[in-house]
């Protein structure tokens, strides 16, 4: 099974996601972070549907959008289902493949009404 992290500064306690080289707090040079399982229940901020998508994809379109999970990290996926999404509509994160490729898939997080 794939996982999504999140990373902690271990200096301040700052959650980042993806990880940086140096925490992204203003307050804080921290360089040493701890990663954390990025799962489980989010809000949907916003969404878009993209209709020209790259080459490999057999859809005519996807939709994406961005989340905030409860302890506040934001993150950005596909939205696993085809109706249309609502702004603030709770969902559930999951990992998988997001695109096939030849001799290797690609993952992300696929975002699922609960």
């Amino acid at each position: 099974m794939q996982e999504m992290y999140a990373y902690r500064c271990d200096k301040c306690g700052k959650l980042h996601h993806p990880r940086y080289a140096v925490c992204q707090n203003p307050e804080c040079d921290g360089r040493s972070f701890t990663q954390e399982p990025l799962e489980g229940h989010c809000k949907l901020l916003t969404w878009t549907r993209v209709f020209n998508l790259p080459e490999g994809y057999m859809k005519a379109w996807l939709n994406f959008g961005i989340v905030q999970f409860d302890n506040g990290v934001t993150a950005t996926g596909q939205l696993g289902f085809d109706e249309r999404p609502e702004i603030g509509m709770d969902l559930i994160s999951t990992v998988g493949v997001v695109k096939e490729g030849v001799g290797k898939d690609y993952y992300g997080f696929i975002f699922q009404k609960p």
